[in-house]
């Protein structure tokens, strides 16, 4: 049930009283989408997002005043009401750090509402202390005038080369201009591990494919190319979760595909804007597909030894 006061709406979720403010701001200037439709995007999502934010520690992308503004990350679980989960550790500059565990619609309604376009979940849940990753994470991020064809031709080595060692990939657009590839992991992998074996392979792909691949992040190097980002497999980094929008205009959804789709792509077959995704696109897919990303949650391979 929701009750009104000036700008502002209650509504109660998931037992949760949650304040929902200045829902007619314009985030979206050229589009012209508001927060309200913000909320209500992810009110839609939250069938297919929530499973991938069961338990783990989130960054944010803020961009409260519109995404024509300054927006900013956070870290920090900040003014959190008391039924948000936290998940608290010690960093590495000694300092304890808060994150937010987004575990439930009301959860995320509050997150949203704080301006919150981009939802980034780290590779891991807190339910030990000693996590490991679930899986294995390849950002593949062309540098023009390559483009989104070249990463779907990338990852299709890259995804041979996986299914080689008995790791099952599955890919999801950026929501930008790249792609996501991941691998899901058993429970015997080290951050460690994962991390060397990911940057092992992308520097075998760059020696093989040196004209089209490149595993280092300068910006010198990489024009026309295509960077195979491994450093995300590390404790302390994050990517954004299948199913998050993204600080674009108009705005895009970070969105699970199937291989097939990427190899049309990669091959030239169809073009590139088959793998642009807005919010209506995203809900089709999810009623007609469910979630192809379920994968990456199932558990899955040991690195080879």
């Amino acid at each position: 049930m929701a009750t009104t006061e000036p700008e502002a709406i209650r509504v109660s979720l998931d037992g949760h009283d949650v304040r929902l403010t200045h829902l007619d701001r314009v985030l979206w200037p050229g589009a012209g989408f508001t927060k309200g439709w913000l909320l209500q995007s992810y009110l839609s999502l939250a069938p297919a997002l929530l499973p991938h934010l069961q338990g783990r520690p989130i960054t944010m992308w803020r961009y409260p005043e519109g995404i024509d503004r300054t927006g900013w990350w956070q870290n920090e679980c900040r003014g959190a009401p008391g039924w948000v989960h936290v998940y608290t550790y010690t960093g590495k500059d000694g300092r304890e750090h808060r994150h937010c565990v987004i575990d439930d619609v009301a959860s995320l309604m509050w997150l949203v509402n704080l301006g919150t376009i981009e939802i980034h979940p780290f590779p891991f849940t807190g339910t030990s202390d000693a996590p490991r990753p679930s899986w294995l994470v390849f950002d593949l991020d062309p540098g023009e005038p390559a483009g989104l064809r070249e990463a779907c031709a990338v990852a299709m080595v890259l995804r041979e080369v996986l299914d080689a060692q008995r790791l099952t990939a599955v890919a999801k657009t950026s929501g930008v201009k790249g792609l996501h590839v991941f691998a899901p992991l058993d429970a015997t992998t080290t951050f460690d591990a994962a991390k060397s074996y990911a940057r092992t392979v992308a520097a075998a792909l760059a020696s093989e494919l040196p004209t089209l691949v490149v595993d280092r992040q300068a910006r010198t190097i990489r024009t026309g190319k295509v960077l195979l980002d491994w450093l995300q497999n590390d404790r302390f980094r994050s990517t954004v979760a299948p199913y998050s929008l993204r600080a674009v205009d108009p705005p895009a959804v970070s969105t699970p595909v199937t291989w097939d789709e990427v190899r049309a792509v990669g091959t030239g077959d169809v073009p590139p804007s088959s793998l642009s995704f807005g919010l209506e696109d995203v809900l089709r897919r999810t009623g007609s597909t469910g979630d192809l990303f379920e994968p990456a949650l199932l558990g899955g391979g040991a690195l080879p030894g």
